[in-house]
């Protein structure tokens, strides 16, 4: 690993005191949020193609953690400040969610491909300092890791993959039981873009984030603490509506144009894959899925839905501080 943390020109850095909260309270969430992060920091940093905007603490080799739909950086809570006591943790929120910048689409919704977010993390990661680093990525965090270890190999030195399959593969291998659980990727996904920004701005964020969360997990949201709920809720805006949505509709058109081009392709840097196994279709065929993909897996279902981090995070930072060792 090279690099130090520094105070790079072009990322605006600022620390989260309490005035920042009570001034402007939709820019940096709430001080309540921020008591999750002991020590953590702001910055904007400015991409070649997005503002993202994240928080980042701690010391050690550097841990980059990406989140999924439809939540943010914060879905790191229980374990950020932990792992903050041996690694720099870097949380930024994926370009289109969370309080980080809503490019335009571009041609076939290029601009919110995995391979346009794992640009944005990989430009984050060399303003802070660092060519090489530990990565880890949930739900849609996950399959952007796994973009990052195809175009950027040598970037990552360990990956973990959480409660994902391969984009190729989900799309090449659908059943019935799929189409019923991840209805959202249909819905989301579609060409006509206003149509589900309208229906989910229609039906309200809470709803929406309350009902997708609980239907997703197989269970009820008591794993949440109310005021990370709540954080979700404020972040969860027509902005972030229609990144979700392009996100969703690039990994149906470029995003699988992309996975079959390169679906013979093994990463080779160690993975760990990691599952809830009390999700839908949810099983040890993962880790038999993830070896056509990578050449070093290894990892095991946990007793948890989709939230991982959020249900069992004892569990995760225990897989990631045995994993992610230099």
């Amino acid at each position: 690993m090279t690099g130090a943390l520094g105070s790079p020109a072009q990322a605006q850095q600022t620390a989260s005191a309490a005035a920042d909260y009570a001034r402007d309270p939709n820019r940096w969430g709430t001080a309540e949020i921020a008591a999750f992060f002991p020590g953590f920091k702001h910055l904007d940093i400015q991409t070649s193609g997005a503002t993202i905007r994240l928080r980042h603490g701690g010391s050690g080799p550097p841990l980059l953690m990406m989140h999924g739909h439809p939540v943010t950086h914060v879905s790191w809570y229980k374990i950020a400040a932990k792992l903050a006591q041996n690694y720099h943790v870097v949380l930024p929120d994926l370009r289109g969610y969370g309080d980080s910048s809503l490019p335009e689409p571009g041609p076939n919704t290029i601009n919110f491909s995995f391979r346009a977010f794992a640009q944005d993390n990989v430009e984050i990661m060399e303003q802070l300092g660092y060519r090489r680093f530990f990565v880890a990525g949930h739900d849609r965090g996950g399959r952007t890791t796994h973009r990052m270890c195809l175009d950027h190999p040598e970037r990552v030195i360990k990956a973990c993959m959480m409660d994902v399959l391969p984009n190729y593969h989900v799309w090449t291998n659908p059943t019935k039981s799929w189409a019923l659980n991840s209805w959202h990727w249909l819905f989301l996904a579609q060409q006509a873009e206003e149509l589900p920004i309208r229906m989910i701005s229609a039906a309200g964020a809470e709803y929406f984030l309350r009902m997708r969360m609980a239907t997703r997990n197989g269970a009820a949201l008591s794993f949440l603490a109310p005021a990370v709920f709540n954080e979700y809720v404020r972040a969860f805006t027509l902005k972030t509506i229609t990144g979700s949505c392009r996100d969703y509709r690039a990994g149906a058109t470029c995003d699988f144009e992309m996975d079959t081009a390169d679906k013979d392709r093994k990463i080779t840097m160690p993975a760990l894959i990691l599952w809830g196994a009390n999700g839908v279709d949810r099983n040890d065929e993962f880790l038999d899925i993830w070896k056509k993909y990578a050449t070093d897996v290894r990892g095991q279902g946990l007793p948890s839905g989709h939230y991982m981090q959020e249900e069992v995070p004892d569990r995760i930072y225990q897989h990631f501080v045995e994993f992610f060792k230099a």
